[in-house]
Formats: structure tokens, sequence, C-alpha cells
């Protein structure tokens, strides 16, 4: 099976693209921020910079580690549903379903390895960015030079390889063997998610306006209501859209797709719902606290800035690789349906309507996928508010919401337009022909 794996990447790269990608940047990402870790432990470094690059190492790392299982589990879970014919083909040919796992398990692989030997070179320059960007706030020694060791690779190598491994036996296993097993442990999870992202949130009214904790919980809360959202996310978007169908030709028709691949979509309004609620929930807090500090004249401590730092430094994180996760599958996504344009067109659509329809449900993609964001967001933003400042809604949140949605909405409206837009240039004729 892995012959057939390295046989099969070798002969259609491009399918394999949008993974390469995921895996490039995520193991970019984890060596990064773990070569920290390498760094902290070279002779002569002092205990203060020591401990900033290991908790930077440490949180930023779990961050990222979640971020490359969602990323290449979205670009590869495309990828199997858009194969499940050749699947199924290969099935009657004679290869049972553990073989099939395994030929999917070994091309993720393969692609991982790829990626992730493909970004040392660029986790080396970025550990080097980094430890200069802690050096210029004064959170680290000037004479604390880089280091990027074993700690790096390996943990690059591991986390890349377990999350495509991993994401591509759950999307195989799904296509083979149905959905309602993947669906009960899915609606666990989320379920879990939601309980614990709200315990969290509501232990923020614990603690006290001034203690150093008090952003913890609540960022932790907000992001664990987004997970257990975005894994619900098939059946958010179905609830939504059995509500009223917009006007005109196009809403409905985008509505009826929407429906019909709900299931398909669902990495789409994931990703939307862990940016708008992760980046929202992180900016926002951070804004009342720097405010806060400002306000009362203190100066920010050490362990202050280090917070800081890494609050920017993983919403950056995060808005990037959702962006190429919501490029990656919506690209996938667009450039598949090639043959049903090209059929619509052949029943008298024209490329306007066509792209109507396109726009329309890239729209309620997004709408729904920023609602459900924020609302995770405001969960953990109002008690830290409350608490914090006393205040319920901060003014700082309505600033940061409005760059957050333009983002996601730029980034699913334009990637999904000009995709389609790429795809009907192939004339309907051929687009519907079956390949050869």
């Amino acid at each position: 099976m892995f012959v057939l794996a390295l046989r099969s990447v070798r002969q259609r790269p491009g399918r394999f693209l949008a993974t390469l990608l995921s895996a490039f940047l995520g193991a970019a990402i984890v060596m990064t921020f773990q070569s920290l870790h390498d760094t902290a432990g070279r002779p002569g470094v002092d205990a203060v910079s020591s401990e900033t690059l290991r908790m930077s190492a440490g949180v930023v790392g779990g961050y990222g580690t979640l971020l490359v299982f969602f990323a290449v589990a979205s670009t590869l879970t495309v990828n199997v549903r858009q194969r499940s014919a050749e699947l199924e083909l290969l099935r009657c040919s004679g290869a049972t379903p553990a073989q099939l796992r395994w030929m999917v398990v070994g091309e993720a692989v393969i692609v991982a390895l790829a990626g992730a030997a493909l970004a040392v070179p660029a986790a080396g320059a970025g550990g080097r960015l980094l430890l200069e960007v802690f050096r210029d706030s004064g959170q680290v020694a000037r004479s604390v030079d880089h280091a990027f060791g074993v700690v790096g690779l390996l943990s690059g190598f591991g986390v890349t390889l377990a999350a495509s491994a991993g994401a591509a036996f759950l999307a195989v296993r799904r296509v083979t063997r149905g959905r309602r097993r993947h669906g009960r442990a899915r609606s666990f999870l989320a379920w879990a998610a939601l309980v614990c992202g709200a315990v969290s949130v509501c232990s923020t009214f614990a603690l006290s306006g001034t203690d150093e904790m008090l952003m913890a919980p609540a960022a932790y809360g907000a992001i664990l209501l987004s997970v257990g959202l975005a894994a619900r996310a098939p059946r958010l978007l179905k609830g939504v859209l059995d509500g009223p169908v917009p006007g005109g030709a196009s809403g409905w028709l985008a509505v009826r797709n929407l429906r019909q691949r709900a299931g398909d979509l669902a990495g789409i309004l994931m990703s939307l719902i862990l940016f708008t609620a992760v980046s929202t929930a992180t900016l926002t807090m951070q804004a009342v606290e720097s405010d806060a500090v400002a306000a009362s004249g203190l100066v920010k401590s050490v362990d202050a800035k280090n917070l800081e730092t890494l609050n920017f430094t993983v919403v950056g994180i995060i808005v990037v690789f959702v962006c190429v996760m919501l490029v990656n599958a919506l690209y996938a996504a667009t450039t598949y349906r090639a043959r049903e344009f090209g059929q619509q067109r052949l029943a008298g659509a024209t490329p306007g309507q066509v792209l109507g329809v396109v726009g329309t449900e890239a729209l309620v993609l997004t709408v729904v996928g920023v609602l459900f964001g924020t609302l995770a967001a405001l969960a953990g933003i109002v008690p830290f508010a409350v608490v914090r400042g006393d205040e319920v809604l901060p003014g700082q949140v309505f600033g940061v919401w409005a760059a957050v949605a333009s983002i996601g909405a730029a980034v699913t409206l334009g990637t999904s337009l000009a995709t389609a837009r790429r795809v009907l240039r192939v004339p309907a004729v051929r687009a519907v022909a079956p390949a050869a």
C-alpha cells in the first residue's frame, strides 16, 4: 500500500498541493516555537530569558499542534471526498477498506514528510526573527543566541506526521465505513469542549480584577467554546439553512447547494468560527488589559509583556493559518465543481448567474461562521470585562470585531469568486465531458 501511495503522489502531485502547503506551514510554526526550547537550553542563558522562551514555546506550541491538525484535516477531508468514486472503484476491484485506509494514510505521511523537510529553513529563519522580537522588548537578554536543534526538529516532524496520519485515517474511515460512528465521536468531543469552555469562562468570576491569571480562563474558555461550535459546524449550518430562503433564483439555488453539501463545507465553517472567536477574544481582552494598565500609570511587568507578546503572536499565527486553510479548502471545493458549473450553463444559466450562486453561498458561510465565532468570543470577553473593569461590553470589541469580520469575509468571498471565475473560463461542453 505504501508503494501504491508513493506512486499516487508521483502521478498526480497537483491534488496534494493544498495538503503540502498546510503541512509546510504547520511544521514551520511548530519548529519555529519549539526551537525556543533549544535556545533556552543553551549554556549561559539566564533564568528570566529561559523562562520566557520556554513559556512561549509551550503555549504557542500547543496552539500550533491544534492548528496543524485542523489545517491538514480540512484539506485531506476535501481531498478524500473528491476521490470517493476512485476509492469506490478500488474497493470494487478487490481492495479492502483497511488497504484503502493505509493507502490514503501513506499518501498523507509522504506529503507531510515533504512539507516538514521544506519547512526546516523557514523555521530556522522564523526562530531567529522571533528571538529578535523578544530581545527588542527586553524579555530576553541580548547575549542569548538562537539555536535550532533536536527539540525543534523532532517536534516539527512528529506533530506534522501524527496530525497528517490521524486526519487522513479519520477522513478515509468516514468514507469507507459511513458517518454514524464518526458523528457520535464528533458529537461527544463537541459537547465536552462546550462544557469545559463554559466551566472555564465561569471560573473567571472567582478571580479578582488585578489577578495576573485573569485573562487565562476567559481566553481558554472562548477557545474551547469555539472548538465545540466548530465541531458542530455541519449541524449549525443545517439549522441556519432551515430558516427563510433568500429571494431570487441564485439565493434559492445557493441554499439548496449548501444544504446538500453541509458536511463537505464543515472545514470552511470550522475555520471561520475559530478565526473569529480566537482573534476577537484575544485581541479585545489584550486591549482592555493594556488600557487598564496605562490608565493606572503602572509599568508592565516582564510576565505581562510576555503575555502580550504571546497574545499577538498567537493571533498572528491564527490569522495566517486560517487564511491558508480557507483558501485551500475553498479553492479545492470550488475547482471540483467544474462539471456542476458546466451543467448549469448548458441548462441555460449565464456565468454571472453561476457567480451569483457562488457568492451567495460564500456570504451565507461567512455570516454563519462570524455569528457563532462572535458568540464564543463574547462568552469570554464579557466575564473578563466585568471583573477587570466593571463593564459588560468593552468599547474595544467593536473595532476588533469589525477588522476580524472584514478579513474573514474578504478571504471567503474573494477566494470563492476568484476560483469560480477561473473555473468558468473552461467551455461548458469540455467541463461536463468525462475525464479521459
